[in-house]
């Protein structure tokens, strides 16, 4: 680890010193916009993201992706689980609005990103290792999808249509939204459909049980109550069903999540804050998997999954002399529960049933305080602190004595305190930015890692079990970024090296015997003495001819246990370029993906070397003007040498798809 830390300094020193020979002009294209530890995604209509962005009409997964220290798990075309600086959801935070949801799925294909829409988004805020400390103790960071609402102003109704098709999948997109916008009242909302059959890999291989059907229901209002003061309510429905997962052995016959919320907002002109929010909310998420459309299991299995929770937050910003403050309290109270019933093909057994998560409340109280300081006109610092009290309570006596078959002397209740902490420094004069940063963080495992019960990972083939004994797992962390921005050329590098005490991950125990049939064995949580994971990336924007622009990004990461062994799914020498161009209402794009063949990898928890690969993509968009009215057209083609592929994150190595042809149309009104 200490040669590869010593290369990528030495890597950021040269390349700082050739890029102050640039002097051009910089005119800041990007949709990214780096804030040392934070990326922000604009997607609403201020960022005119149907124009410029190569597939107006994808999912919410293609656009995270542009964030670098972004990437995802891919186990089927929907639903992709995100990891922030290469760590999975464990380790992180994903909010909507704000408010924490707690997905209903023992496999995690229900992501907290997977119920919302990119026609509903206005931006998504990701914040890298603590400084996404604020909803919760986090290590890896968190990120923050906020959904588009329209301003107090007197415009009266507006909306658009969207449609779209892909050639890849057969996938049928249809969305539609209204907004009504005056002095005291505003509303929108957003609708979205999305049908999709098999898709096919390159070479026309058909990918079974990769299809999927979801609706997408939003509605956000508001009312002001005098100057400065308003309420506001928000409600989500999302619903998907026929869900494939190609790389499982399962498939999801429904996953449906309420969402709902109500919220005061204050913006004083005169006080000693700025802006005060206070909202409560309530989620409720159902997810049922089975494997009745698969032919030849070994056993029939039914297993549903329920979560529900309620909380709330109330948040404070404000600035004093040369402080920019925030303060937040929030509290959330989740109940989750998982069955799992096997089905034997003689008649005369008897069905099996089990608890996979034994009815588990969990109770999480917090605090967090940020303050940002203006030294001078060059420095500034920020120095953040948060505090949480997280209790578990198994509420079902049968999953509490299944349990402690394992754990006789368990208790039903398990509480915890969590501490979350970071201070960063800033030096900026221009034309260059650098920031160094240090945190200290704390989490509680999650329901899967302390209650967990036979748990069936399909990637190494192994049950897992929970451990509520475990330790909080704890991250120590260093960050250092450094941005040059002048006239026509930016460029920016980001590295983050964590040391994390006490690292869950499941270990093979010889003792136990497996649940399912014909699976390696049963692996049980336990915690490792530490593992370090060091994180890059590096950006670079150049505009020229007025009308052009080149973009390049590269991602590398290295993860290791206490062993030097290789942690798993961890991203290696990824890269993209790419050329723009656009000239009043025309926009066009060709962008090449890349990745090395992956060297660090890990046999024990199922990987093996995946290839390198280079993909091709193409976009064209065009703007037209009827009757005053504008609508955009879209099309283009991902994919198209149709090179076969899998990433490092392709769950099982199950190929990504072929040539896509796609075109996208948004009428708006």
């Amino acid at each position: 680890m200490e040669k590869y830390i010593y290369f990528g300094l030495m890597f950021l020193l040269t390349f700082g010193i050739k890029a102050q020979e640039e002097q051009k002009e910089v005119k800041q294209d990007s949709l990214i916009v780096p804030e040392e530890l934070v990326e922000i995604i604009l997607i609403g209509k201020n960022s005119n993201k149907h124009h410029y962005e190569n597939k107006s009409l994808a999912t919410i997964e293609t656009y995270l992706e542009e964030a670098n220290s972004v990437d995802f798990i891919k186990r089927g075309a929907y639903a992709w689980e995100p990891m922030i600086q290469g760590m999975a959801s464990e380790r992180s935070v994903v909010t909507i609005d704000g408010m924490r949801i707690y997905g209903a799925c023992t496999d995690k294909m229900d992501p907290i990103t997977s119920y919302v829409e990119i026609s509903n988004l206005s931006k998504a805020e990701i914040k890298k290792g603590q400084a996404g400390a604020e909803n919760g103790a986090t290590i890896g960071g968190a990120i923050d999808l906020e959904r588009q609402k329209s301003e107090y102003e007197n415009s009266g109704w507006s909306g658009n249509a969207q449609s779209g098709i892909e050639s890849i999948n057969e996938q049928k997109i249809l969305g539609a939204a209204l907004q009504y916008t005056s002095n005291k009242v505003f509303a929108d909302v957003d609708l979205m459909y999305r049908d999709a059959e098999n898709y096919s890999a390159a070479g026309n291989e058909e990918i079974l049980y990769s299809q999927f059907t979801k609706y997408n229901f939003s509605v956000v209002t508001g009312y002001q109550i005098e100057q400065n003061k308003s309420i506001e309510a928000s409600f989500i429905f999302d619903e998907a069903n026929d869900v494939g997962y190609p790389a499982l052995p399962m498939d999801v016959s429904l996953a449906r999540a309420y969402i709902g919320s109500l919220e005061y907002i204050s913006n004083p002109e005169d006080e000693f804050y700025k802006e005060w929010k206070t909202k409560i909310y309530y989620n409720n998420v159902t997810h049922i998997m089975d494997d009745s459309q698969r032919p030849d299991v070994p056993i029939r299995m039914d297993m549903p999954g329920w979560s529900k929770t309620a909380g709330m937050y109330s948040k404070l910003k404000g600035n004093f002399e040369n402080h920019s403050w925030d303060l937040s309290i929030n509290g959330h109270f989740n109940n989750s529960l998982a069955e799992m019933t096997m089905f034997p093909e003689d008649p005369n057994e008897n069905d099996m049933f089990m608890l996979t998560w034994p009815d588990v409340n969990t109770i999480y109280t917090g605090l967090f305080a940020k303050d940002q300081y203006l030294i001078n006109e060059d420095f500034s610092a920020e120095i953040s602190l948060g505090m949480g009290v997280h209790n578990n309570n198994i509420q079902d006596e049968f999953g509490l004595e299944s349990l402690r078959i394992f754990y006789p002397e368990m208790e039903d209740s398990k509480t915890r305190f969590l501490l979350n902490t970071g201070a960063q420094i800033s030096y900026s004069t221009h034309p260059w930015t650098l920031a160094l940063g240090l945190g200290y963080g704390e989490r509680a495992p999650s329901v899967s890692e302390a209650y967990g019960f036979y748990l069936f990972n399909s990637f190494d083939a192994f049950d897992y079990i929970g451990n509520p004994n475990m330790a909080n797992e704890k991250s120590l962390e260093m960050n250092v970024s450094t941005r040059y921005e002048h006239k026509s050329f930016s460029f920016s590098v980001n590295s983050a090296f964590y040391h994390i005490s006490d690292y869950i991950i499941g270990k093979p125990d010889p003792d136990l015997s497996p649940m399912n049939i014909g699976i390696n064995g049963v692996k049980v949580y336990e915690q490792l003495p530490y593992a370090q994971l060091w994180s890059n990336d590096l950006s670079i924007n150049y505009t020229f001819l007025k009308d052009f622009t080149a973009k390049a990004k590269a991602v590398y990461r290295i993860g290791r246990d206490n062993e030097n062994s290789n942690l798993p799914l961890i991203q290696p020498l990824t890269f993209e370029a790419g050329l723009r161009y656009r000239k009043n209402a025309f926009y066009a794009e060709a962008i090449l993906e890349s990745a090395t063949k992956q060297f660090d990898y890990s046999p024990e928890f199922g990987e093996n070397q995946t290839p390198a690969y280079s993909v091709f993509n193409l976009a064209l968009s065009q703007i037209f003007y009827i009757n005053a009215q504008k609508m955009i057209l879209k099309v283009g083609g991902e994919n198209l040498f149709d090179e076969y592929y899998s990433t490092y994150s392709d769950w099982n190595n199950i190929p990504r798809p072929g040539r896509n042809l796609y075109a996208n149309v948004i009428y708006n009104f």
